[in-house]
């Protein structure tokens, strides 16, 4: 044995003689566990990550990451409720959890407690912890007992009830407040309810039959056959029990108050003990007393090391216990015709638990029956207490405004973008309205249109992301399939709106409006090929044979994702890369180079060809166009000459829409409005052409030919 080891073996002796001399001291001095590296712990948890991020954010958080993906997060107990244990210090806790919000596992780091070395070895606080694997953060977790009023009950640990109690709040609560600051769990808006003051200035001279009669002094009494009831179904059914004829007695009584109220104070106590007991409360300190008969409210914890673990106070979601520096024996009670009790406690309630003396709070029983040489069970009892209302006062409570919705909140932080993009659709429904006035000016036709699709391409496109995307209409008719819900598609507005002005423009006009008016990448491409034509770049135009038969490879394109999508969305997803859309609008061409170039490729086939992509490889479009037959309206007007023998507005349609028999095909059409600009020109369409010659003719005759 070398030197270090006789070292480390003298250091234990000399820690375990010290901790027998002076329990309290140690309680305070000895470091049982050394703190632990919580990145291995994580590591085990999730074999499979990559990387860790470093802790951040509020509360403190590790994120966990496999490549892009999140597996879990992970935090200390101490940075987010540090709440002292047995020792008086916290049980420092590694708590991990994933996306779903379920507990992944949980590992004690540091630890102060000296109890875990008094015959109960340390592996098993490991043992408790390990508990949680596999429980949800919204679970109501409570130590022993058994599962009831919607409880989730964890087996204890016989000899540190107060220190898994303890170390149970710090999970949860952390817990809670890191599933709630990462959206894993709602927050339930409550009433807000200012902590209540004592009216120190207002005393009423009461007896003990006073005081147990209006509330001052409550009471909490059991009988052993309550109690008896309590432990069936458990191991400890058998233990302690007593003869029938005296189930109706007595186990226990406890009576309590809050002791700081002078008219409860005052009267029990003498005046000089009430100035002893109150003169030190700080603000927020509050003072509990409690008197007993028959089963000891004070526990051998106490005897050992000032900790008492039979005896709890809650109040909402605090869980109080005492320790041995917040007890004060009392030797007598002043207040007439008070019995006699066996114990006599005040027990000062620490300012860190936000103790309020105006709101009810209950006072818990912990009756414990041994069931081996260190192994017990224990069950609970609890009497509720509510103050008297003119002891106190107490501030109106605040009633917050109801928590809006995830999907509200979104709409409310983009409500810009909102109210300009109606005010953009408005403005096309009044063009398609008043198209038959519009298209007569065809400069400010011209002009009004560019400028919209400009508008859409900067706007709708860039700025606000607002691409419609094949994959939106395969996760729409999953959502059907499997339980639709407005949330999914609320959840981003402008999308929203845009399907929604895409379903009613489907309706009456055809699938034309959209692509031709609202699509980013249908006017980016437009504008780049009015651009080129411009600077005189030639065009190429398939022959119609070729073009025709062009039209069905986005159909082909549709039917092969719809299949891969019933499949794997997630799939479907990947292959529907086909549209350039991610590329160019939501990712700004910051991607791997094959996107870009693909997408850089149809720009530039589109400056030679209008809109090519569109009309040959675009599954929305085809998408859309499948209701085409369905519209109610079909304002696109056309004259028995066209196609036969006017071919104008066939070869000036720069996506070839038109048929050479001159009917338009609604399916393909974007709705441009070019052929109703010729179909109102006297100087480029045959057919007015031609009647304004006759009226000229007849003019000279005296006799006038008007278009009916």
């Amino acid at each position: 044995m070398n030197f270090s080891q006789v070292y480390k073996a003298a250091l234990q002796l000399l820690v375990l003689f010290l901790f027998f001399i002076s329990t309290s001291f140690c309680a305070f001095a000895l470091f049982v566990s050394p703190p632990k590296d919580p990145v291995p712990f994580i590591q085990e948890a999730f074999p499979q990550l990559t990387k860790i991020s470093d802790k951040q954010g509020d509360p403190l958080l590790w994120t966990i990451y496999q490549d892009s993906q999140i597996l879990g997060y992970a935090f200390e107990t101490n940075d987010i409720a540090k709440i002292p244990a047995y020792s008086g210090e916290p049980v420092n806790m590694l708590v991990v959890i994933d996306p779903a919000g379920k507990y992944v596992s949980a590992k004690v780091l540091e630890h102060h407690e000296p109890i875990i070395l008094a015959g109960i070895p340390e592996k098993k606080l490991w043992d408790f912890v390990d508990q949680y694997a596999g429980l949800l953060v919204s679970d109501r977790i409570k130590v022993g007992g058994k599962a009831s009023q919607g409880y989730v009950p964890i087996d204890g640990l016989s000899g540190a009830t107060v220190t898994v109690m303890v170390m149970n709040s710090g999970i949860t609560k952390a817990a809670n407040k890191a599933a709630l600051s990462l959206g894993l769990i709602e927050k339930q808006s409550e009433i807000i309810q200012p902590v209540s003051t004592i009216k120190q200035d207002v005393f009423v001279k009461k007896d003990w039959l006073e005081l147990t009669g209006d509330g001052s002094v409550r009471k909490l009494y059991l009988t052993n056959e309550a109690v008896q009831k309590a432990f069936v179904g458990t191991e400890a059914e058998d233990v302690d029990n007593v003869p029938p004829s005296e189930n109706k007695a007595m186990f226990a009584e406890l009576y309590y108050a809050v002791a700081d109220i002078p008219s409860v104070g005052k009267n029990l106590f003498s005046d000089s003990d009430y100035v002893w007991l109150t003169r030190d409360l700080k603000p927020g300190e509050h003072l509990i007393v409690v008197f007993g008969n028959g089963y000891s409210f004070k526990g051998s914890g106490y005897v050992r090391g000032g900790i008492f673990d039979r005896i709890q106070v809650h109040q909402n979601n605090n869980e109080i216990s005492f320790r041995d520096l917040d007890h004060n024996r009392v030797t007598d009670i002043f207040s007439s015709g008070a019995p006699k009790f066996k114990e006599m406690s005040v027990f000062k309630v620490q300012g860190f638990h936000e103790f309020d003396p105006g709101a009810g709070w209950q006072i818990e029983l912990l009756v414990r029956r041994q069931t081996g040489p260190v192994d017990s069970l224990f069950s609970s009892f609890k009497g509720g207490y509510d103050v008297i209302a003119q002891y106190v006062d107490t501030p109106p409570a605040i009633y917050p405004e109801p928590e809006l919705t995830l999907s509200q909140q979104v709409w409310l932080e983009h409500q810009v973008e909102v109210v300009v993009l109606l005010a953009l659709i408005m403005v096309l429904m009044l063009i398609l309205f008043f198209q038959d006035i519009l298209v007569r000016h065809p400069t400010f036709m011209h002009n009004l249109r560019h400028g919209f699709l400009a508008v859409t391409v900067i706007f709708i496109g860039w700025s606000w992301g607002g691409q419609l995307s094949v994959v939106n209409v395969f996760t729409f008719l999953q959502a059907l399939f499997k339980g639709f819900s407005w949330d999914l598609f609320l959840l981003d507005p402008v999308i929203f709106i845009l399907w929604s002005a895409a379903a009613v423009t489907i309706l009456l006009w055809g699938r034309a409006v959209y692509c031709g008016w609202l699509c980013p990448f249908g006017a980016l491409q437009e504008l780049l090929n009015v651009f080129a034509r411009y600077i005189k770049i030639p065009q190429v135009e398939l022959p119609w044979a070729v073009h025709e038969r062009l039209w069905a490879i986005k159909y082909l394109i549709l039917l092969a994702l719809f299949g891969i999508s019933l499949d794997s969305l997630a799939l479907a997803e990947q292959f529907a890369e086909v549209e350039p859309f991610k590329t160019t609008f939501l990712l700004k061409f910051d991607r791997e180079w094959p996107f870009v170039a693909w997408a850089l490729l149809l720009l530039t086939v589109n400056l030679f060809n209008r809109k090519s992509f569109c009309r040959y490889l675009c599954p929305l479009g085809a998408a859309l166009s499948v209701s085409n037959s369905v519209r109610l309206f079909d304002w696109l007007k056309r004259r028995p000459e066209c196609g036969t023998p006017c071919k104008t507005c066939a070869k000036e349609c720069e996506i070839q829409a038109i048929h050479p028999d001159g009917v338009i095909n609604m399916r393909e059409c974007h709705y441009c409005l070019d052929c109703q600009i010729t179909y109102y020109n006297e100087e480029k369409c045959p057919p007015l052409k031609k009647l304004a010659y006759k009226n000229r003719k007849k003019d000279e005759s005296g006799i006038a030919i008007r278009e009916v």
